[in-house]
C-alpha cells in the first residue's frame, strides 16, 4: 500500500521539491482519477500546481513542481532545452566495463507500444552520460545523467548496452530481485514464501539541479536512496562483491 504521505525537500512561493516514493503517480490514472498521485494531492494542498516533469510509477526521488504559471512556463523552457542536471542512480545487470562512457543511441516509440520506446537509427537524438559507482559479481550500480531526456532514455539506453536494468520486467530485467539469487546458503522457513527485497524498477531520480524560475539561481537538490535501493546495494556488497 502507498502511503499518501509526501516527503517535501524543499519549497517556497514558486517551486516545491518533492521526494517521490515508488508506486505514486505522478499524474492522475486516465482511468481511474481515485488512484493516488501526487498532482492531486499537492493540488489540494496549495489549490494550484502545475507539473513540470514526471518520473514513472515505479521510480522513486526528486521532482519539482511549480506553484504558478510563470514559475511553470520558465521551468518547461529549462527542461525542453534540457538545461537542468537530472541524474539517476540505475542497478543493472552484469559487469559493465566502461568506467565512463557517453550513451548515444536515438529512440524512438515503439511502433507496437507507444507507452514504450526501442532503440532506432530513425528515432530521435539521445544521450545519456554513464558512470560506474560499484560493481559487484553480477551487477553494477551506475550514475546515469541525461542529456537528453527521451521517454524511457535509461532503461532503453542500458538494456541496448546489454545491460538491462536489474529489476525491470518491460526491458529485459527480471520481475524482482530476491536475497536467494546472491546467498548460496539461503535458507527460508517451511511453508515461508520469500519476500524480494525489491520488486519495481532499480532506478532512483537521485538529483536535480535547476536555475530558480524567479531568482534565476542555481539549485541542487538530492534524494536520498529509499530502503528497497538500499538493501539491494547492501546485499550485493555482501553476497556478490
Amino acid at each position: 500500500m502507498v502511503s499518501t504521505k509526501i516527503n517535501i525537500l524543499y519549497e517556497d512561493d514558486f517551486i516545491v521539491i518533492i521526494d517521490k516514493q515508488a508506486g505514486m503517480l505522478s499524474i492522475p490514472d486516465r482511468y481511474r482519477k481515485d488512484i493516488p498521485n501526487l498532482k492531486t494531492i499537492l493540488a489540494e494542498k496549495y489549490g494550484q500546481i502545475f507539473i513540470v516533469h514526471r518520473l514513472d510509477k515505479e521510480t522513486s526521488g526528486v521532482m519539482i513542481f511549480a506553484k504558478d504559471a510563470d514559475s511553470h512556463r520558465n521551468l518547461s523552457m529549462q527542461f525542453q532545452d534540457n538545461l537542468p542536471k537530472r541524474v539517476y542512480h540505475v542497478i543493472v545487470n552484469g559487469i559493465f566495463r566502461k568506467d565512463e562512457i557517453e550513451i548515444d543511441i536515438p529512440i524512438i516509440s515503439d511502433p507496437t507500444n507507444p507507452s514504450l520506446s526501442i532503440p532506432s537509427a530513425r528515432g530521435k537524438d539521445s544521450k545519456t552520460l554513464v558512470k560506474v559507482i560499484e560493481r559487484f559479481k553480477n551487477a553494477t550500480l551506475l550514475h546515469c545523467e541525461l542529456i537528453t531526456g527521451r521517454h524511457h532514455q535509461i532503461r532503453v539506453h542500458c538494456g541496448a548496452m546489454g545491460h538491462s536494468l536489474l529489476v525491470d520486467e518491460i526491458y529485459g530485467g527480471g520481475t524482482a530481485f530476491f536475497l536467494s539469487s546472491v546467498k548460496r546458503k539461503y535458507h527460508k522457513g517451511k511453508h515461508q514464501e520469500e519476500k524480494p527485497i525489491i520488486s519495481r524498477v532499480s532506478m532512483h531520480s537521485y538529483e536535480l539541479g535547476i536555475k530558480h524560475p524567479s531568482t534565476n539561481e542555481e539549485m541542487n537538490f538530492i534524494s536520498e536512496y529509499p530502503k528497497d535501493i538500499k538493501a539491494t546495494i547492501n546485499l550485493l556488497r555482501k553476497y556478490s562483491k
